[in-house]
Formats: structure tokens, C-alpha cells, sequence
């Protein structure tokens, strides 16, 4: 066992075992020795086997102790080389920690020196700045002196159209702007108002040597003028080349001042831009310079054309003649402001004082003209060539343009005033007060008197009407001595002579005056103009109603107040200046749409009617005046289409005795033949004064709503008379016999075949076309 024990161990020096494998190579040849001599030796017993076996043994043991030894021999050479390599790697750590310490000290002393390197450079940087910061701060204080030295030297006026010049107010801005910007310093405010003073003073050099070169200029220009008379041309190149030399320099040395004379961010009430003085002595300083020379020519100018045989009378002649003048001097001086200063402040006031001489020619001649149409024509002229249009938001105005309606609103505004006194004027002696010749009120022989040479005027104005369907006034520019009696120029005139005077002149007025005023005062004007006439033909109707019939009156009333209706909404959506486009096709329209509605002639229906927004609109603030004269047509259209239906069925019953008026045809007899009787009359009154066909069917239709709204009224009572006679509900369905009384239906059946309203009129071979219009405005 020990053998086999030392046999596992592997030395050191013999890791292959190669000796372990000797020993054992070696031990069963000494085996085989013992073994022979075992069997040499008999054993006889157990004593001699004890022995062989003891001595075995101890051979076996022999054997193996060579190797044991030998491996002992290894670990110990092992042992000791393991020691050593312990020593080494003991020693090489101690010098490991000792260099790492040495490195932490090297290191220590590296970081050190690092920060003590960064605070001198800290230090240096932090005095390099200082010193950099004292010296840009010493720049600002140490301007002063050569600033000072130079704007108080002698001749320093002389140096202001130099480049040197301008460049020290930049730099005196520079300093102020410091000075303002840091108050902390101990000198700062001082410094800051010794800069101020001679920023005032360099300013004060730019004003003078500015009011010097104008003068030098105004002074050579006006001794030439004064030697000798000088053609338009000789003229021109004097009062405007002569200023433009220089004028660009001139314009650059004032930009210094406007540059500077801006006003402060939260400035008082009251108070201006600093150095806004100065720049205002200039721009007055130009404009007087010009003033005394453009103004007394422009008077002599103006004067000249006041005088010339073409324009002395004449308002609109002279106005054109004079305000072009004035324009184009206007115009001439605009490009002249503009070549000497930057912007318009103080230009327009300029141009105002030149436009005076102008003013003082025109101003009389307005108030002193009685022409309405002269008038009218004044204003036309200055608003369509001369002012802008307010209500076009797309109109851009050029800030580089001349915008002459500024300097001609004085004028419109003295036209307008005028125009607006002339016609209160004609309003009160031709409307208001108006006193109608016989011939105004012979209705309707007046318009068949028309008729009888030309066709009266549609309402609707369709096609095969007696006027084109945009009839026009066309605006005067000539004088006429017939002018008064020849108000219109319209096509097919004799029409509108059916009208009456008081109509004709309202329509006028308003034809002249539309868009020539302010919208409030028209409407004003407006509202006042439709209310006299309004009240001025309902007189005329009463008048003709006395002298010839109700009906007459009645229809005359209708035809006007319809008239005057659709004008109204003519202006509102069909007028362009200066043509009036009278457009009648919408007259008829509301009246169509009523017969539509059926039984709207009730008083409740038509205010309903009127609430509802059908009726047509009308110029901005003329509700008064629309409501009026819906209500005066409304009124006058109940009172003829009641008198009428009254006359048809003025022979109904209006008590009921069972046989007294029931026999012989006693109850509704007389009133079917009255009715048709009186339709054709009806429509003969209407053929007289109306021309529409469709107006005419409306008012039959509105005859024939109130004859079945009568007949209703009869037939429930004598429904209930024989309810109360017999003491059962009446049952009297359908037409019986002729003395009969018929229902509401047979009734109203039998009434459209005598109306015969939309065929009596619509179905007519000459009215074909109208009415296929008219299904299609219906449809």
C-alpha cells in the first residue's frame, strides 16, 4: 500500500512519472525472486508462512522506499521554489505601493501649479479688460474737446456739406447714446448735456446753412423774373431747375436733423419730437420761399382764366379750367418737395396756402350759382376726377402720389352745400308748395292723350315695352337756354310726361343729387323728398277724385306711388355715376307674389307681408320715408279694391225673409249680373292708366278676393238666417236653380270664369312672352 501511495505522487521535477514508472518496472523482478525462493523453500506450516509472508513484506517495502524518497526529494525542491517566488512577488509589491505614492505626490504638486498658473492668467485677462475698458471709455469722454473746438470755430457753417461733418454727428450721437446708457459714472451727466449743446448747436449750423442756400436760390430766381417777361418754358426752367441744383445735397444735409428729430417712446401730451422745431423752419422756410414765388403767379393765372370769354360765366368751365391749373402746379411743387426732403410733413400744408388763390375764385362763384344741374355737375367733376372712391377697399393710395382730394375738399364741400341748399330751395317752391295746373289733373285723359303718340310706360319693363329695359338720364354738359324745361334726356320722353310734375322733379332731384353728397344728408334729402311727394300726390288724387271719380283718383295715386316706389329702389342697386339706370322690371314684383299668397290685401296680411322682408329694399336710412309710402299704397289699394267689390255686391241681401227676396232670383241674381258688368269697366279703368299686364291682373285678382270675401259674409248669414227660420242647419250644396243661393265653392267658381284673371291678360297674343317669363319667376 505504501508503494502503491508513493506511486500516485508526481514530483516536482518529474511531472511525467517516468521514475515511478522504473521503480515499479524493477519491483515484480524482485517479486519473482521471493516467489522463488518461496518455492524453494517448502512451507510446512503456519509458522513458516508468517515468516515467508513477514519477509515479503519488508521486500516489498524495500522496494518502494527508493521511490517514495525520490518523490519526497521533489516536494522539497518544489517547497523551496514556491518561497522563493513568494519573496519576489512580495518585494514587487513594496515597490508597486512605493511608486504609486511618489506618482500622488507628483501629481498633488501638478494640480497645484496648474491653478496657480490659471489665477495669473485670470488676473491677467481681468487687467487686460480693464485696461481695454478704460481706454474704449476714455474715447467718449475725450471726444468733447476737438467736437468743441471745431462747431465754435470760426466758419464752421462752411463744413456742413462735408463728410467730415456728418460723420462727427454720428459720433455725437454715439457719445450721447453712452452717456445716457451709463448714468453710474461720476462725469456722465455732465458730459451728456455738453454733448447735447453741441448736437444743438451742429443742427443749428445745418438749419442756417439750409435757410442760406434757399435764399441764395429764391433770391437769384426771383431777379430774373423781375428783369425781364419770360415765356412758360424760360419759366418753368427758373422756378424748378434753378431748385433742383443742389436740391439732392440739400436733401442729405436736412436728413440729419429729421434723422434726430424722432419722438420719444412714451411722449406727454402735448409735446413734440426733439428737434421737430428745427425741422419745421425748414419746411417752413421751403414753403415760404416758394409761396412768394408760385402764389402771385398762380393768382395772376387764375385771374386770366376767371376773365376768358370761355369760362367767366360758366361755374363748371371755369372750375375744370382752373382747378387743372392749380393741379399741375401742385404736382410740379409735390416732385420739387420731394427732391428736398424725406416724407410729407408740412407738404400738405404748403400745397394748401398755393390752392387759396384758387379757393378765392371758386368760393363766390358757388354761392353765388342758382343752377341745380351746374351745381350737380361741379361736384360730379370733382368727385370723379379729382376724389377717390371710400367705398372701393381695393384702392391703394400711393404714399409717392400726389393725393390732390385732400386739397380739393374744400371745394367739393362748398358744392355740396350749395347743391344741398339749391335743393331744399326746389323741394319747398316745386314739391311742397306746388300748385297743379287743370291739365295735371285731367286723369286719364292726359295719358291717353300720350298714348295716342307713343306707348305708355311698363312697369316691368320687358321685353316689347314702349322704353328700353335701362332707360337713362344722361348728365348735361352744356348750358341750354331750355335747360329748366329740358330736364331729362331720356328715351321715348312723351312716357314720362304722363307723370306728374311733382313726381318727375322728386325723381330728379334725387337722380341728381344721388352720390354726389354724404349718404346721411341724402338720406336726409331723400326721406324729405318722398314724403312731399308723397303727400303731393295723394292732394292731386283727392283733387281728381272731386272733379272726376274715386276710381280715377285712386288709380291715379297707384300708378304714381308705384312709380315712385321702384325709383327709390333704383337708386339703392341700380344708379352709376353720372347715368341713372331706372329700372321698372321690379315694380310689379311684390304685387305678383301677393296675388300668389291669395287674400294678402287684408290689413293683417299685409303688415305681416311687410315684416316679412318681401318688399323690396331701399336706401340705407329711408325707412320712414318707405314705410310711409307702403303704407299710403297699401291704403289706396284697400280703398279701390273695396269700392269696387262694394259696387259688385252692393245688391246682396242684408236681411233674409223666407219668401220676400228669395223668389225670382231676388238673392244673388242682380249681384252676378252687376259683377259682370262691372269687370269689364274695371279692367277698361285699369287698361286707361296702368300698362303692365301683370299690375292689372294683381288688382283684378285683388276685386275678385274681396267680391268672394263679400259673398262669404252673405252666404254665413243666410246660412244662419235660415238655421234660425227653419231650426235645422241649412244644407244648400251645389248651384240649383237660378234664384238659388249658392255656396262659398260654386260661388267662387263661377266668379273665375268672369274674372277671368292670368287669361283675360296673360293668355293675350301680344302678352305671349311676358307671361312665359312670368311662369318662370313664379316656378
Amino acid at each position: 500500500m505504501l508503494a502503491l501511495s508513493a506511486g500516485r505522487l508526481r514530483s516536482p521535477s518529474d511531472p511525467s512519472g517516468t521514475q515511478r514508472k522504473k521503480a515499479k518496472a524493477k519491483a515484480p523482478v524482485q517479486f519473482t525472486q521471493v516467489e522463488e525462493e518461496a518455492d524453494i523453500t517448502t512451507i510446512n506450516d503456519e509458522v513458516e508462512f508468517g515468516k515467508c509472508y513477514h519477509t515479503v513484506e519488508e521486500d516489498l517495502l524495500d522496494a518502494s522506499h527508493e521511490a517514495y524518497q525520490s518523490c519526497l526529494h521533489e516536494l522539497e525542491i518544489s517547497r523551496v521554489h514556491l518561497d522563493s517566488l513568494l519573496a519576489d512577488t512580495s518585494s514587487t509589491l513594496e515597490l508597486l505601493s512605493s511608486l504609486s505614492k511618489s506618482f500622488q505626490a507628483v501629481d498633488l504638486q501638478t494640480s497645484t501649479f496648474q491653478k496657480q498658473c490659471e489665477g495669473l492668467l485670470t488676473a491677467q485677462a481681468k487687467n487686460t479688460r480693464l485696461a481695454d475698458d478704460i481706454r474704449d471709455n476714455l474715447v467718449y469722454y475725450e471726444f468733447l474737446d476737438p467736437a468743441s473746438r471745431k462747431l465754435n470755430a470760426p466758419g464752421a457753417g462752411k463744413t456742413v456739406r462735408n463728410s467730415d461733418f456728418s460723420d462727427m454727428l454720428r459720433k455725437l450721437d454715439e457719445c450721447l447714446d453712452y452717456m445716457e446708457s451709463h448714468p453710474e459714472q461720476k462725469e456722465a451727466e455732465t458730459y451728456r448735456s455738453r454733448y447735447r449743446l453741441l448736437l444743438t448747436r451742429a443742427l443749428t449750423l445745418i438749419r442756417g446753412n439750409f435757410v442760406a442756400a434757399l435764399r441764395e436760390t429764391a433770391s437769384g430766381v426771383s431777379k430774373r423774373i423781375a428783369d425781364k417777361q419770360l415765356n412758360d418754358t424760360t419759366m418753368s426752367a427758373l422756378l424748378y431747375a434753378k431748385f433742383r441744383i443742389g436740391a439732392a445735397e440739400m436733401k442729405q444735409t436736412g436728413l440729419e436733423i429729421q434723422k434726430r428729430a424722432v419722438p420719444p417712446v412714451d411722449p406727454e401730451q402735448g409735446t413734440e419730437a426733439e428737434y421737430q422745431s428745427l425741422m419745421n423752419e425748414l419746411h417752413i422756410s421751403f414753403a415760404a420761399t416758394r409761396g412768394k414765388l408760385i402764389i402771385p403767379l398762380a393768382r395772376k393765372k387764375l385771374a386770366s382764366i376767371a376773365q376768358a370769354p370761355s369760362t367767366s360765366k360758366d361755374l363748371v368751365a371755369f372750375a375744370r379750367a382752373s382747378i387743372g391749373y392749380v393741379r399741375g402746379v401742385c404736382l410740379d411743387e409735390f416732385e420739387l418737395w420731394g427732391e428736398w426732403f424725406h416724407g410729407q410733413a408740412g407738404l400738405y400744408d404748403f400745397l394748401e396756402s398755393i390752392c387759396e388763390p384758387l379757393y378765392d375764385h371758386l368760393r363766390p362763384r358757388i354761392i353765388h350759382e342758382t343752377n341745380l344741374v351746374k351745381l350737380c355737375q361741379l361736384c360730379t367733376l370733382l368727385q370723379t376726377r379729382y376724389m377717390s372712391d371710400p367705398e372701393d377697399e381695393t384702392e391703394y393710395n400711393d404714399p409717392n402720389q400726389l393725393d390732390f382730394s385732400v386739397l380739393i375738399q374744400p371745394a367739393l364741400a362748398d358744392a355740396q352745400t350749395r347743391l344741398v341748399f339749391q335743393v331744399q330751395g326746389i323741394l319747398r317752391s316745386e314739391i311742397e308748395r306746388y300748385r297743379p295746373k287743370p291739365e295735371d289733373l285731367d286723369y286719364p285723359t292726359r295719358i291717353q292723350q300720350i298714348s295716342s303718340t307713343a306707348k305708355g310706360i311698363p312697369l316691368s319693363g320687358r321685353k316689347g315695352s314702349a322704353l328700353p329695359k335701362t332707360p337713362t338720364i344722361v348728365d348735361e354738359d352744356t348750358d341750354s337756354p331750355t335747360e329748366k324745361d329740358s330736364l331729362w334726356d331720356i328715351e321715348t320722353q312723351a312716357t314720362f310726361q304722363a307723370w306728374y310734375p311733382t313726381l318727375r322733379k322728386a325723381i330728379w332731384l334725387l337722380s341728381r343729387i344721388y352720390r354726389l353728397v354724404n349718404s346721411t344728408v341724402f338720406d336726409d334729402l331723400a326721406h324729405q323728398i318722398v314724403h312731399q311727394t308723397t303727400v303731393s300726390l295723394h292732394q292731386a288724387s283727392t283733387q281728381i277724385s272731386n272733379k272726376h271719380s274715386p276710381t280715377d283718383g285712386q288709380l291715379f295715386l297707384i300708378k304714381h306711388l308705384l312709380i315712385l316706389k321702384q325709383q327709390i329702389v333704383a337708386f339703392d342697386i341700380e344708379y352709376v355715376t353720372p347715368d341713372i339706370s331706372l329700372d321698372f322690371s321690379g315694380v310689379t314684383n311684390t304685387f305678383w307674389e301677393i296675388r300668389e299668397r291669395g287674400g294678402l290685401f287684408n290689413t293683417s296680411n299685409l303688415m305681416r307681408l311687410v315684416g316679412g322682408g318681401l318688399l323690396p329694399k331701399v336706401v340705407e336710412n329711408m325707412l320712414d320715408a318707405k314705410v310711409e309710402l307702403d303704407g299710403r299704397l297699401r291704403t289706396v289699394i284697400n280703398d279701390f279694391t273695396n269700392n269696387f267689390a262694394t259696387r259688385m255686391t252692393s245688391t246682396l241681401p242684408t236681411k233674409f225673409i223666407e219668401k220676400g227676396n228669395m223668389a225670382d232670383g231676388g238673392a244673388i241674381s242682380p249681384a252676378c249680373r252687376s259683377i259682370e258688368e262691372e269687370v269689364p269697366l274695371l279692367r277698361k279703368a285699369l287698361d286707361d292708366y296702368l300698362e303692365d299686364t301683370r299690375t292689372k291682373e294683381t288688382l283684378v285678382g285683388a276685386v275678385q278676393d274681396r267680391v268672394i270675401q263679400i259673398y262669404e259674409e252673405f252666404y254665413e248669414g243666410y246660412t244662419a238666417s235660415l238655421a234660425r227660420s227653419k231650426g235645422v242647419p241649412a244644407n244648400v250644396k251645389g248651384k240649383g236653380r237660378q234664384d238659388a243661393v249658392w255656396d262659398v265653392d260654386t260661388f267662387e267658381e263661377w266668379s273665375e270664369g268672369v274674372f277671368r284673371v292670368g287669361v283675360a291678360g296673360l293668355r293675350s297674343p301680344n302678352n305671349e312672352e311676358d307671361d312665359e317669363d312670368h311662369d318662370s319667376d313664379v316656378s
